[in-house]
């Protein structure tokens, strides 16, 4: 009797062992440029994911009862509107529960639609208005908007720069002319004359001829709506003609990337970037401090983006309940109001966020830095 008793004991340690040790997988999408010229930023962006995961992981994550262990599907989109469809499908396809990206607007809007149709959550970065304007209701926008972010340049070249007139470039990009419209309606509604508008391409190397175009009109500021692979070269090939205008970019340009390929040229040069400035807060430099350890390379410019919106998906896991209802993590974001490191995470009527911070950042010594650090 005494053996059976022991038996029956040991039998139901071990359910009960099984039970609280059972583990659940949860796969979230990764969509970003992972090669060509923007892979460091879709690299920064996928390492931001990763180390949130890998703290979930660590710490131990309790959803409805079990343990989760969650896992990123990354997918290279490589900046490319077609790809970017294509990487859409195989997450849809993947069953992941939400997904992380597409980093460029040209690839979320139209990728957006697959995410919708299927209810999969998609957290962007991706800056171009139109993508929450659809009014699509899985579409979350976790950082700033162009307004906010051409807006924030308009404003500084008047306020602080003491600009008169200004020319304005862009790369034709969803991200890069949206951007740059943003900021020609707020510099033309507070008196920032826009003297010339050019416009270039995204595999452009040699801006000579736009340049020598917008020096005969010798503006104080030129704004480039468009990425480090290209703002680069750019500064440099116009201090190499002589203009004395300070360039200005939104957070497309707001990388090491910049800093190091234009080197002394990028002295003059000033971008805007979302969220608060991570090296002002100890939840920002504690982050700063272990991405450099992690990854033995100085985070880009979204990273801590991706990394809050891991933890801002698992919080609202947690709070719906599941893993699985996507419906339930949806209507969880919509009315989220989480605090991470780089700011507030709670979402207007469009998805976007009700408040974000916005942060000038100029170049030194070959790394990004607070304006007047």
């Amino acid at each position: 009797m005494r053996k059976l008793v022991s038996s029956v004991m040991a039998v139901a340690a071990l359910l009960a062992f099984g039970s609280a040790s059972a583990q659940e997988v949860v796969l979230v999408g990764v969509s970003g440029p992972l090669t060509g010229p923007q892979a460091s930023e879709g690299k920064d962006n996928e390492n931001g994911a990763r180390m949130a995961v890998d703290e979930l992981n660590s710490a131990g994550t309790m959803i409805a009862g079990k343990n989760v262990t969650f896992k990123l599907v990354s997918q290279d989109d490589q900046a490319d509107p077609r790809i970017g469809v294509q990487v859409a499908q195989k997450l849809v396809d993947a069953k992941v529960t939400a997904v992380l990206g597409p980093y460029n607007s040209g690839v979320a809007i139209p990728a957006s639609r697959l995410y919708q149709n299927a209810g999969i959550p998609m957290l962007s970065v991706a800056s171009n208005p139109a993508l929450t304007l659809q009014g699509f209701t899985e579409v979350f926008r976790i950082g700033a908007s162009d307004g906010q972010l051409g807006g924030a340049m308009a404003n500084f070249a008047i306020d602080t720069l003491k600009a008169k007139t200004a020319a304005v470039m862009d790369d034709r990009s969803a991200y890069g002319q949206g951007v740059a419209e943003e900021f020609m309606s707020v510099a033309k509604a507070r008196g920032l004359k826009i003297i010339d508008q050019q416009y270039t391409n995204g595999q452009a190397v040699d801006f000579k001829g736009v340049l020598s175009q917008i020096k005969a009109t010798n503006p104080d500021v030129i704004f480039y709506g468009g990425y480090a692979s290209q703002s680069g070269p750019l500064v440099k090939q116009m201090r190499q003609l002589g203009l004395r205008a300070k360039l200005l970019g939104g957070d497309g340009i707001c990388t090491s990337d910049m800093a190091k390929i234009a080197g002394p040229a990028a002295t003059n040069a000033y971008c805007s970037q979302g969220g608060v400035s991570l090296d002002k807060t100890p939840a920002g430099s504690a982050f700063l401090k272990k991405y450099k350890t992690t990854f033995n390379v100085d985070t880009q410019v979204y990273g801590v983006s991706y990394y809050d919106g891991m933890k801002l998906l698992a919080d609202a896991m947690v709070k719906a309940g599941t893993t699985s209802d996507r419906a339930k993590i949806g209507a969880q974001l919509t009315k989220s109001a989480y605090t991470g490191v780089a700011g507030e995470y709670s979402f207007d009527a469009h998805h976007d966020l009700k408040s974000s911070a916005t942060t000038v950042y100029t170049f030194k010594d070959g790394a990004v830095v607070t304006y007047g650090n």
